[in-house]
């Protein structure tokens, strides 16, 4: 049976071996309901954030100048969502970015929000952005309405012969 971490594992492996070499990044996020409370936006994106920077041979120098602001501040903190959001748009502006993001009905109503109105304004600047988003069905109006006009909707829903497979295992 496949499960929608089981596509999105799919789409990042096809990904990875298409465009192996070519000045593309693909990066990836799976939530886990387990793991609500320490899923911020903030840390959703940065894990975004270090995939795509640690997919170059070299960070952009205004990258590597706000994360030596922010560690000079010596506030405790990392970077903010703003910070981060901002960082996202300066790299995927010029490179050919690939997100997957894993079972966002598993983020917070809130958090969902946030992340999704994040994901736009970097698509805003980032014309060559790519956005994988695996959710259950009555998640779906909520992608296609902060994302208008960047969304194709394919729905993954397990068939009888899955469901049968499974119980007999």
């Amino acid at each position: 049976m496949l499960t929608g971490y089981h596509v999105s594992s799919l789409v990042v492996d096809r990904l990875s071996d298409r465009y192996r070499g070519q000045n593309t990044v693909d990066t990836c996020f799976y939530l886990d309901f387990t793991a609500r409370k320490e899923q911020s936006v903030a840390s959703i994106l940065g894990s975004l954030l270090r995939q795509v920077v640690g997919g170059m041979e070299k960070a952009p120098e205004e990258i590597t100048r706000a994360l030596e602001e922010q560690k000079l501040a010596n506030t405790g903190r990392g970077p903010q969502l703003p910070d981060i959001v901002k960082m996202l748009q300066t790299i995927t502006s010029s490179l050919r970015t690939f997100i997957c993001i894993d079972a966002s009905d598993k983020c917070a109503v809130a958090n969902r929000i946030k992340l999704l109105n994040s994901l736009q304004q970097i698509l805003e600047l980032s014309p060559h952005t790519r956005i994988f988003i695996i959710a259950r069905p009555h998640v779906r109006p909520e992608i296609e309405r902060r994302l208008p006009g960047r969304v194709i909707s394919v729905p993954v829903e397990p068939n009888k012969n899955d469901i049968t497979g499974y119980l007999r295992l």
